[in-house]
């Protein structure tokens, strides 16, 4: 195989996490034979019918797209099998894929997974690397095997995660890394020159997972880890409580000392000026923004300036 081997593709993936991987295989002259993407399902308040942005994306390029209930059966295996394609690259598709799939292209299929691998394999590891406050996440590529994130890892680079980072920044950053590293696989893979190791699969750890239940606030949890928490959920699902039955969600967390003894989801200042401080299980949590339901994401000092006299309520 010649070196700068132009690869035929058949790429996989949902939400826009993959567009940048798509732009990139394209810019560097691979050809995307299809896109394998999720149906179209409904979205938003309204709950209209939603193509996936990585179906958006393709349609406006001009590429074929396959839209499997399963990624399975004869049918469809014989539909990708006459696109012949050289790779299949994953990236966020959503379901697993069974041994004939992965091992249909004649360089077999890879993926581009956002952790340092054998960490947080699994649906959701922004999310939780940013929840359990590591300092540092990254991106793999890995050669795809039948069993979870649990492949061969072909590349990896590493991402700091400071203080302050939140899972969108870190999905952005980690999406168009992601995209960089992959560009340089595929042209390993098309001239056999990768190195593959084997994971230490006693070192795993999982990211399952995340929806918006989940990510409603235990104010039990100290200011440190409502910190991690807050910033783990934004934007999405977003951190929420409910004072008075009513949900909120919270954003941009602050860790405040507190010695006052009041009740964890305790209202300690809802000031005009200084915005909202509230009482965790151990110290207290400044909140930057919030969103009320049905309404836009706000400061949180304009919305006390409409909440009225809070002090001393209790979030729940």
């Amino acid at each position: 195989m010649a070196e700068g081997r132009k690869l035929r593709i058949l790429f996989w993936g949902t939400p826009d996490f993959g567009i940048p991987s798509l732009e990139a295989m394209r810019n560097a002259g691979h050809e995307l034979v299809s896109v394998v993407t999720g149906p179209d399902r409904p979205a938003g308040r309204g709950r209209l019918v939603t193509e996936s942005p990585v179906k958006k994306w393709a349609l406006n390029a001009g590429i074929p797209v396959l839209q499997p209930i399963q990624p399975e059966g004869k049918a469809f295996v014989d539909a990708i099998r006459l696109l012949t394609p050289d790779i299949s690259v994953v990236a966020a598709y959503g379901q697993m894929l069974g041994e004939v799939v992965l091992n249909l292209p004649e360089l077999g299929s890879i993926n581009v997974h956002a952790s340092l691998l054998p960490k947080l394999r699994g649906a959701a590891p922004i999310n939780w690397a940013i929840i359990r406050g590591d300092e540092q996440s990254g991106v793999t590529i890995m050669r795809m095997v039948r069993e979870l994130d649990a492949g061969p890892i072909i590349a990896q680079e590493r991402i700091l995660i400071s203080n302050e980072t939140t899972a969108g920044e870190l999905y952005i950053e980690t999406a168009h890394r992601g995209a960089n590293l992959l560009i340089k696989v595929l042209s390993d893979v098309g001239v056999g020159r990768t190195e593959e190791s084997d994971q230490k699969g006693e070192l795993a750890t999982y990211a399952p997972k995340f929806d918006r239940e989940l990510a409603r606030i235990n104010w039990m949890l100290s200011a440190k880890e409502l910190h991690c928490w807050l910033r783990g959920c934004d934007p999405w699902p977003a951190a929420w409580t409910e004072l008075n039955g009513v949900p909120i969600q919270f954003f941009g967390p602050q860790v405040q000392a507190d010695q006052s003894g009041n009740a964890p989801g305790t209202v300690l200042e809802a000031d005009p000026q200084d915005g909202l401080i509230i009482a965790t299980g151990s110290g207290a949590l400044r909140v930057g923004e919030v969103k009320p339901a049905g309404r836009r994401r706000m400061k949180s000092e304009a919305w006390v300036r409409g909440a009225g006299s809070i002090e001393g309520a209790c979030f729940v």
